[in-house]
């Protein structure tokens, strides 16, 4: 089988693609199974919220029966990510970008793909996956794709021309590695913090505790990436450079105001770990709050409070599941 998009995951966000890929006329697969696999075969993709749109896509069950696809999109969570590319190493692809939390993602498409064969991705769109199967679409901003460190091209400017013109925002920028780590040294507080609180986003980023909470972890997160060699910017999801280089009541204040922002655009908007959470699936702890705390014994960086709520949050994990 040979298609122009693949799809790995049918969640919020794969499916959010996919059916606006699919509408476009794009010939798209989504590589799913179980229950979703089913529900997606027997009724397509259904859109709401930002968009009304209920389209048939070929889902496919079986990754061996794919051998060809211009564009690979992974889009499952970060748990079991690497036993699902390995399934997908015979697969000719064009180019694969990863849309999924933290940077571990790219390391994984360049092991089994090659990696002139990836693009970085960060992905400022969420979605919901409601009770009956269909999709909340709740923000649409930008999928920003790039080369990897750094530069442009012209692949990059296709992938994104062709996501952009189905009607999800996306564009081609020249410095994916710092906007993918400027997502990450705040989505790793927030993916703390909603866990903890189980609140809806803006609500605790406007809660004065709650945001000091996560101004100390993303401040602790931008040493990490000072560490690194990487150079933050106040140009992602939110302002990740002042956050850091400011004091700390100015980051709260920071914090606060996007809230506030959040709520008058988006007041229904959850994290995609709280939706996990709620909806009993395997929290990405170790894949994103880990790997930051592994790259951060290896350059000597300490992050005592994140480390504290990657433990309490991994303990509780593993209660769940007992």
């Amino acid at each position: 089988m040979s298609v122009n998009i693949a799809i790995l995951g049918g969640g919020a966000i794969g499916a959010i693609l996919g059916a606006h890929l699919a509408q476009a006329g794009h010939s798209v697969i989504i590589l799913a199974r179980g229950q979703r696999a089913e529900h997606i075969a027997a009724q397509g993709l259904r859109i709401c919220g930002l968009v009304d749109l209920s389209i048939p896509v070929e889902v496919l069950r079986d990754p061996a029966r794919l051998h060809r696809t211009d564009i690979l999109i992974v889009a499952t969570k970060t748990p079991g990510t690497a036993d699902a590319l390995a399934n997908l190493g015979h697969v000719d692809i064009g180019v694969a970008f990863s849309i999924q939390n933290g940077p571990l993602k790219n390391e994984l498409l360049s092991a089994v793909f090659g990696a002139q064969r990836v693009l970085g991705a960060l992905a400022d769109t969420s979605g919901e996956m409601l009770a009956d199967g269909s999709i909340l679409f709740t923000r649409n901003v930008n999928i920003l794709l790039g080369e990897l460190p750094t530069g442009q091209s012209a692949r990059a400017n296709d992938v994104a021309a062709t996501i952009d013109s189905s009607g999800v925002r996306a564009t081609a920028v020249p410095n994916i590695l710092s906007l993918e780590w400027s997502k990450f040294v705040c989505w790793v507080g927030m993916f703390a913090v909603s866990v903890i609180t189980r609140s809806v986003t803006w609500r605790f980023l406007t809660d004065p505790d709650a945001a000091l909470v996560l101004a100390r972890i993303t401040r602790e997160m931008g040493h990490l990436a000072d560490a690194l060699g990487i150079e933050l910017t106040d140009n992602a999801v939110l302002p990740a450079a002042s956050l850091c280089q400011g004091t700390e009541q100015s980051a709260v204040e920071r914090l606060v105001a996007a809230g506030r922002v959040i709520e008058s655009r988006a007041p229904e908007h959850r994290m995609s770990s709280l939706q996990d959470v709620t909806a009993g699936r395997p929290l990405e702890v170790h894949e994103t709050l880990g790997y930051a705390l592994s790259k951060a014994a290896e350059h000597g960086v300490s992050m005592p409070l994140l480390d504290g709520f990657y433990r309490v949050i991994a303990a509780a994990e593993r209660i769940r599941v007992a």
